[in-house]
């Protein structure tokens, strides 16, 4: 089979890291017989240097005629330094997410036996840990309006708002989730003082009786993060708005012990997306050290969402899991001898 693969590289690691998934969707596709078609694109703070827009209409379009979307990281500290910066790369991403109808983001978190005494947490309480968050993408405080300033400066404002559709298939998702893994889903809210998060579980207190087999729970979100680090292997599905989800997913990364080991997908209306969870790393840019399994694994997301490759996607796994197993790694996970990125590449590839 064919597959036509928008690439977007993006800023700091992000052409690193994506160099090496393509060298083992390469090995993928001629063990498996399949062809991927990769065409880059511009994004990020790479894309405001180049034509001032951090994603062009061309780059857009890209991604609407591909299959799939593998993309790197975003971000710059030019931008981040200067607060009056009128055009960010973080513009970018979230442009994306709008114009590609990008509505979810689905993060598993996992950890690797060998792994295990990496992360910062006692391992009788993160061995095992094994769950899935799903975060809206496209509505709440990251998207609502009005937003902006005062007049004088003096006072900002931001506004979160989500409509009952909005949540209604956030929630299906993570239903579905539930159902195809150990038939937990757990929603994360602040219900008790947003009038946003009252719609939520409201909502899902109206889908429940519809999936009888999923036993489903709500949490504060202040628990929530509490419990994460508490009893990680609590939870199963956890599905969540945008901002809420975006601060868990990431205090959720550090149980595996590495930002580098973990995946994501953005999934919606169009195009589906795929990247690491990490972001550009700029101090990294350029020296081949940057751990590029988060961004392979994403490349197996790939092969099984987009493209319904199960077997396929799951042969990737197999092959990180032998390299973290055999310490074929990067220096951030390293405690021996620390391979180059692109030595970490070429070992998957070879022996997948």
């Amino acid at each position: 089979m064919d597959y036509k693969i928008a690439v977007l590289p993006g800023d700091g690691i992000g052409p690193e890291i994506v160099e090496q998934a393509i060298k083992v969707l390469n090995a993928v596709g001629k063990k498996f017989n399949h062809r991927f078609d990769f065409t880059e694109a511009l994004v990020g703070a790479t894309a405001i240097d180049r034509v001032g827009n951090p994603f062009p209409e061309e780059t857009f379009q890209l991604c609407m005629d591909s299959d799939a979307v593998l993309f790197g990281a975003i971000g710059d500290p030019k931008y981040d330094n200067d607060p009056k910066a009128k055009v960010r790369p973080e513009q970018g991403l979230l442009a994306m997410r709008k114009k590609l109808g990008l509505y979810a983001n689905i993060r598993p978190v996992t950890t690797f036996k060998s792994l295990i005494h990496k992360s910062p947490l006692r391992r009788d309480l993160v061995e095992g840990a094994d769950f899935v968050v799903i975060r809206e993408l496209t509505g709440g405080i990251y998207f609502g309006e009005p937003r902006g300033r005062s007049e004088d400066q003096n006072t900002a404002y931001d506004t979160c708002t989500y409509t009952r559709e909005e949540v209604q298939r956030i929630v299906k998702l993570g239903f579905e989730y539930a159902a195809k893994r150990n038939k937990r889903l757990t929603v994360v809210d602040k219900a008790n003082v947003l009038a946003t998060s009252r719609l939520w579980r409201e909502t899902v207190q109206e889908m429940t009786p519809d999936h009888p087999d999923i036993e489903v729970d709500y949490m504060f979100v202040d628990n929530a993060a509490m419990q994460i680090i508490q009893w990680p292997r609590k939870f199963d599905v956890m599905v969540t708005e945008n901002m809420f989800g975006d601060i868990l997913s990431d205090e959720a990364s550090v149980i595996t012990g590495s930002l580098g080991l973990l995946p994501s997908a953005s999934v919606g209306i169009h195009t589906s997306v795929f990247e690491p969870i990490h972001g550009s790393y700029p101090q990294a840019a350029g020296k081949d050290i940057a751990n590029p399994l988060a961004t392979v694994l994403s490349a197996a997301m790939l092969l099984e969402i987009s493209l319904n490759l199960t077997t396929e996607a799951s042969a990737i796994r197999e092959v990180v899991d032998r390299s973290i197993e055999e310490g074929v790694i990067t220096e951030d996970i390293a405690e021996g001898k620390a391979y180059r990125t692109s030595e970490v590449g070429d070992w998957l590839a070879e022996n997948l």
